[in-house]
């Protein structure tokens, strides 16, 4: 687990993600359960990937990040929802499942 830092509206977030590795990047929450940790993606770089969350069974919050860890985008995304696009260019990804232990977060967050 790694611990993962973010700012939204001027405001900042801490929480322990799991670091999705290149080789999982096209999985991400796929296949898994509610109860999963967050995963963050670093990219190391500018990136504009389309996002699916085709066999993820539960929503979960994406959040779209720059360079300095700011949100550019976010949006709760859908069990099963094709092309799921950032408007903006991003450098990391994270993706907090809504499950009972995030569910708090994730209200913060959304409602901040």
């Amino acid at each position: 687990m790694k611990k993962v830092s973010f700012t939204h509206n001027g405001r900042k977030f801490y929480l322990e993600a799991e670091e999705c590795k290149r080789a999982n990047w096209g999985l991400g929450l796929m296949f898994k359960t509610r109860k999963t940790s967050p995963l963050i993606f670093n990219f190391n770089k500018k990136v504009d990937w389309t996002l699916t969350s085709l066999f993820v069974f539960f929503p979960f919050l994406a959040l779209w990040l720059d360079d300095k860890n700011n949100v550019v985008e976010m949006r709760v995304v859908k069990p099963f929802t094709f092309g799921i696009i950032s408007k903006k260019p991003f450098y990391r990804l994270l993706e907090i499942p809504i499950n009972g232990k995030n569910r708090e977060l994730v209200k913060i967050i959304v409602d901040s």
